[in-house]
């Protein structure tokens, strides 16, 4: 006859019924380091630099997720190639919210995750729930663009003086270059060029005067 196994480390029946509804304390506080890391950069050094990053991941999110919502709502003339290049733009922006999170993480800190807790915290203009034409989409993503971009050089400047060269390696290859990108492409699209016939001169300028 089969016997009931036990486990002898805790002396409980072993049970295959999931555990659910648990809770229990945070391990760790937001806003709050790990210490003594072997990372050869001082606890309050990483407090600011994860403060910092935490305020460019927020943004990083929105602008991911601004992206997603001008992909899935943009119309018009120029819907197919928009439509491609938002979601283009979405992925890379998707890349930098885990490269950050990550950095956060590896300095010993916590990183927003949550979309209330970035909706509290970034900087960047809620836009409406509707949809809007392509150069107020534009207009919305550059913008966010350069709220970013304002503040990684900023960070990257700092993280130089802290010595933590991670991070400025992290604002600089990955971030700034990146966002600076992706508003070149945008703003390429704002430029108000003829789509069929081009300009003439007028009589009596340039070479016709000669």
């Amino acid at each position: 006859m089969a016997t009931k196994q036990i486990d002898t480390r805790t002396n409980h029946r072993i049970n295959a019924q999931p555990r659910l509804h648990q809770r229990a304390p945070e391990i760790q506080s937001y806003g709050t380091v790990n210490h003594a890391l072997p990372l050869e950069l001082e606890e309050p050094v990483r407090l600011e630099m994860t403060e910092q990053l935490n305020q460019l991941l927020a943004d990083t999110i929105t602008l991911r997720d601004l992206y997603k919502k001008s992909h899935w709502q943009v119309a018009g003339p120029t819907f197919y190639q928009l439509h491609l290049l938002f979601d283009k733009h979405y992925s890379e922006q998707s890349e930098l919210v885990d490269s950050i999170a990550e950095r956060i993480q590896a300095l010993g800190g916590v990183s927003l995750a949550m979309a209330a807790d970035v909706a509290e915290t970034t900087r960047i203009e809620r836009p409406p729930r509707g949809r809007e034409e392509v150069p107020v989409q534009l207009s919305r993503l550059i913008e966010a663009h350069q709220v970013i971009i304002r503040q990684v050089r900023i960070l990257a400047r700092r993280a130089a003086q802290l010595g933590d060269d991670g991070t400025n390696d992290l604002a600089v290859s990955e971030v700034l270059r990146t966002n600076e990108l992706q508003t070149w492409f945008l703003s390429e699209h704002l430029v108000n060029m003829p789509l069929v016939k081009a300009e003439e001169p007028a009589v009596g300028t340039g070479a016709a005067r000669a």
